[in-house]
C-alpha cells in the first residue's frame, strides 16, 4: 500500500501486475491474457508442457494458467473481511462459491462480492472458441470493510453491462472520452448500488471506480470529489502518455495520486489513454492481513484461520475445486437464495 497523499499534489509510480493502492482499497490487479483457441474442454489447445501447472504466472506466449490445472483461473479459495470488485473488458469468468451460488459474466460486467465473515469461491476463465483466440482482460480490486462490518454475511451483486452507465464526452476535436461508471455518481449517471454492507454503500465514503477510455489526443476534465479527505489514484494501464498538468505527464503503465478536491484536465496522447480511477475516503483503521484474510488485529487473523479450518466457511458444495458452466457464452447468475438473473432481461 502506498502512503496516504500528503504534501505534493502528485505522486507517480510504475505499475506491475499488482498495482499500489491507498486506503480504503487493499489491492488491485490487472490481468490481460491472450489465450489461444480452446481445446474443446474450456482449456487452451496448445500443450501446457513446461508450465508450472497449479502456479503458472509465467505469461509465456502472452498468457498464464494461474492456479488452474486445465482451465485457467483461480480454483476454490477463501476470503474474509473485505470485498472483491471484478470488472471484465474481454473474456468470460465462471464464479462458484461455498454458499451454492454461481455466475458467468463477461465483457462490460462487474461482480461485487462482500466476503464478510467468510466465503470460499472460485474464478475460472473458460475458453469457449475452438477456432479463434480467447483474449481475457479483467481488473480485480479489493475494497476494505469497516471494522464494524468485517463479519457481515457474505453477499454478491452482479452489475451487468446492460445496467452499467457509460458517460460519453465529446471533445473539441473529433475524438471522445467514454467513462464506465462502476461505482460513484458521475453527473447524472448513477451506477447500480453496491452490496448493502459495503463501505461504498455509505454515502459519506465517496467511493468511485471509473474506467476512463480516451480517444487519440482527447481531453476531459475529471471533476472534483464531493467532499474533503477523499483519496484518488489514476492508473494509466494502456496508452502512450497522459498529461495531468502543464508540468506533469506520465507514460504507459504508470499511476498517479492526484488531488481529489480539484478538477483535473486530462489530455491523452496520440495513442489514446485507458485509465482506471479509484477514489474513496479512507477508513483510517489498522489492517492485519495474511493472504486471503483482512482483519484489524493479529488476534482476529488467528481466529479467522482457526474458524476456516474448523468450518471451511460452509464447505464446498461442488464436485471439483474449479467448476465451469458449459461451452455457451450465455451470462447468468444464480444467487444463494436461488434467485436467477439473466442480463438480457434488463434490456
Amino acid at each position: 500500500m502506498i502512503p496516504n497523499p500528503d504534501g505534493p499534489v502528485f505522486q507517480t509510480f510504475p505499475l506491475g501486475p499488482q498495482w499500489p493502492v491507498i486506503d480504503p482499497f487493499l489491492f488491485a490487479a490487472h490481468h490481460r491474457d491472450d489465450y489461444p483457441e480452446s481445446d474443446g474442454h474450456l482449456g487452451p489447445a496448445p500443450s501446457l508442457a513446461g508450465r508450472q501447472i497449479g502456479n503458472d504466472f509465467s505469461g509465456d506466449d502472452g498468457w498464464s494458467m494461474y492456479h488452474g490445472l486445465q482451465v485457467p483461473g483461480f480454483p476454490q479459495h477463501p476470503h474474509r473481511g473485505f470485498e472483491t470488485v471484478t470488472h471484465i473488458r474481454f473474456g468470460l469468468v465462471d464464479h462458484a462459491d461455498s454458499l451454492g451460488a454461481t455466475a458467468r459474466f463477461g465483457p462490460g460486467d462487474t461482480q461485487w462480492m462482500t466476503a464478510g465473515s467468510g466465503i470460499q469461491h472460485s474464478e475460472m476463465f473458460p475458453l469457449i472458441d475452438t477456432d479463434l483466440d480467447n483474449p481475457l482482460e479483467m481488473f480485480q480490486i479489493w475494497l476494505n470493510l469497516p471494522a464494524d462490518d468485517k463479519m457481515v454475511d457474505p453477499y454478491f451483486t452482479m452489475m451487468w453491462r446492460e445496467q452499467t452507465p457509460q458517460v460519453n464526452a465529446l471533445c473539441d476535436q473529433p475524438t471522445y472520452t467514454e467513462i464506465t461508471v462502476i461505482a460513484g455518481q458521475l453527473g447524472p449517471a448513477h451506477p447500480n448500488p453496491p452490496p448493502p454492507n459495503s463501505w461504498a454503500a455509505n454515502p459519506d465514503s465517496d467511493v468511485a471506480i471509473w474506467h476512463i477510455q480516451m480517444g487519440r489526443n482527447a481531453s476531459w476534465t475529471l471533476p472534483a470529489a464531493s467532499g474533503p479527505n477523499t483519496h484518488r489514484v489514476l492508473y494509466l494501464y494502456d496508452g502512450d502518455m497522459l498529461t495531468l498538468t502543464d508540468d506533469c505527464t506520465i507514460g504507459e503503465s504508470t499511476g498517479a495520486i492526484v488531488d481529489a478536491n480539484k478538477e483535473l484536465l486530462l489530455r491523452a496522447g496520440s495513442d489514446g489513454a485507458f485509465i482506471i480511477m479509484l477514489q474513496g475516503r479512507p477508513l483510517g483503521e489498522p489492517i492485519a492481513q495474511r493472504g486471503p484474510f483482512v482483519m484489524n488485529t493479529e488476534e482476529q487473523l488467528v481466529t479467522a484461520f482457526q474458524e476456516y479450518r474448523a468450518t471451511q466457511f460452509g464447505g464446498w458444495p461442488w464436485s471439483s475445486p474449479d467448476p465451469t458452466h458449459g461451452d455457451t457464452p450465455q451470462r447468468f447468475a444464480i444467487h444463494a437464495d436461488g434467485t436467477r438473473e439473466v442480463p438480457d432481461e434488463f434490456v
